[in-house]
């Protein structure tokens, strides 16, 4: 960027951003976005991007829809805000957690609502615990999560999620947090290995560090169907399937992080039903409002369900909640987001749509930096290596990555560069021939940067 603005330079004197090096944007600055319009984003210069990542894999209707914005208002105008602590409710809370029970199609029993999926998560870790704490089982409270995988960033959801800079310099993870393999065929299969054979190694493994550390003390395990921000890790076929029966054997919960897989981003309402997930606690959030308000919700099965009633009973109280739990500006928000994804299909656009993606994306697969293409539904990674036959990577890690991340906006095009991985997770209203938009921008991306590669 070129001389600064003054609401860049006011952004780098006041605003501590996340995710983000300071010294660097101290030194380049913000690029300011100004407005939304379907799957477009402008920023303050008047230029006009496509954005690939939905935000953060999140705004499933776009950046201007006037239904949420209207549902807002009115329930702006009705009750602001009210808490749901200490036998309080309202309607929108209850018609939502209602409405997330019956789209588990009984799978779940009840919801209890949080800002965040980071929130959302640590409280997980606590319902675990108070769960088993319920049961007479004291002993029984580590968790297992896999290497990449994300879970959030409060202190015990970044300890659940597998990756070095969300730990580095924090002191995590926690002790009582375990990590395994990250089910990355591509990266992790063994020379000859069938992806079936590593399916069965992933969960041998699993089920190795349970009885290591001792079944007593195991409690849950969680993993997103498809991983996200660890690089669009779409896992073999049989991996859930094998992954489960070592968690029930064990007396282990599975709980399915669901906060980017939810509301049709695979092409199925929840990723649970693409990889035949029963999991015992669901967690949602990002596309639940389409990010147009903070929400998320943790989904309840009736044993885990019945237990915490119970055992509040006993103590008094289920002592946990924020504030604005169940806010009704955003669980109204909420309810009218999912009738959108209802009434326009997208679930189904995301299905028939995201084939055209993963096609576009995999004719690029010749292409001399590419490795692996890799997705399912609306969400998809292309990785970069410096070599396709040895699969190295480039060095450093992360540098090509960065650079087609950079150069992308040059074509009118957010993507997000994960390492040399570059993610794609457009809004579920894209079409066909957005789509292919958004791959052509990519392609002249790649070349552009191949072009500058020593």
């Amino acid at each position: 960027m070129s001389m600064l603005s003054a609401i860049q330079n006011r952004d780098i004197d006041h605003h501590l951003h996340p995710y983000t090096n300071a010294v660097k944007h101290q030194q380049i600055g913000p690029r300011v976005i100004e407005r939304g319009e379907g799957i477009y984003v402008y920023d303050d210069q008047g230029r006009k991007y496509i954005e690939g990542m939905a935000g953060l894999w999140s705004v499933a209707v776009g950046f201007n829809e006037q239904r949420l914005v209207d549902a807002a208002a009115r329930q702006m105008e009705k009750l602001p805000f009210y808490h749901t602590f200490s036998h309080k409710t309202h309607t929108p809370s209850v018609e939502l957690a209602e409405k997330l029970v019956q789209l588990t199609h009984g799978r779940m029993r009840a919801a209890f609502f949080t800002n965040s999926g980071s929130e959302a998560n640590d409280t997980v870790i606590k319902m675990v615990w108070y769960y088993n704490n319920a049961l007479g089982r004291s002993q029984k409270k580590k968790i297992i999560a896999r290497n990449r995988g994300y879970h959030g960033v409060t202190v015990a959801s970044a300890s659940l999620t597998g990756l070095a800079p969300n730990h580095r310099g924090f002191d995590l993870p926690m002790p009582q947090i375990k990590h395994v393999t990250c089910p990355h065929f591509y990266r992790e299969g063994k020379e000859g290995e069938t992806q079936e054979a590593f399916a069965t190694r992933m969960a041998n493994e699993l089920e190795s560090l349970i009885l290591s550390e001792g079944p007593e003390t195991v409690a849950a395990f969680i993993g997103e169907p498809v991983m996200g921000a660890g690089g669009v890790i779409v896992p073999p076929e049989t991996y859930w399937d094998k992954v489960q029966a070592v968690c029930r054997k064990y007396d282990v919960l599975v709980v399915a992080d669901e906060v980017i897989t939810g509301f049709g981003r695979l092409g199925t309402m929840f990723g649970s039903q693409k990889f035949g997930i029963d999991a015992d606690i669901m967690v949602l959030s990002k596309q639940i409002t389409s990010s147009y308000l903070p929400l998320a919700a943790v989904l309840l099965g009736d044993k885990v369900h019945s237990a915490i009633t119970r055992y509040s009973g006993e103590l008094g109280t289920f002592g946990h909640g924020y504030t604005a739990s169940g806010h009704p500006v955003a669980t109204a928000v909420a309810l009218e987001n999912i009738r959108i994804i209802e009434e326009k299909g997208l679930v189904e656009n995301a299905a028939r749509v995201g084939e055209v993606l993963q096609s576009c994306l995999r004719a690029l697969s010749d292409h001399p930096l590419v490795g692996e293409v890799r997705g399912t539904g609306l969400i998809a990674a292309v990785e970069l290596v410096a070599d396709k036959a040895s699969r190295r990577p480039f060095d450093p890690i992360g540098k090509v990555g960065a650079a087609v991340f950079e150069t992308a906006h040059e074509h009118g095009l957010i993507v997000r560069g994960i390492q040399d991985s570059i993610a794609f997770c457009p809004p579920l209203i894209i079409t066909e021939a957005e789509v292919r938009d958004m791959v052509a921008r990519f392609a002249d991306t790649l070349e552009d940067v191949s072009t500058k590669l020593p």
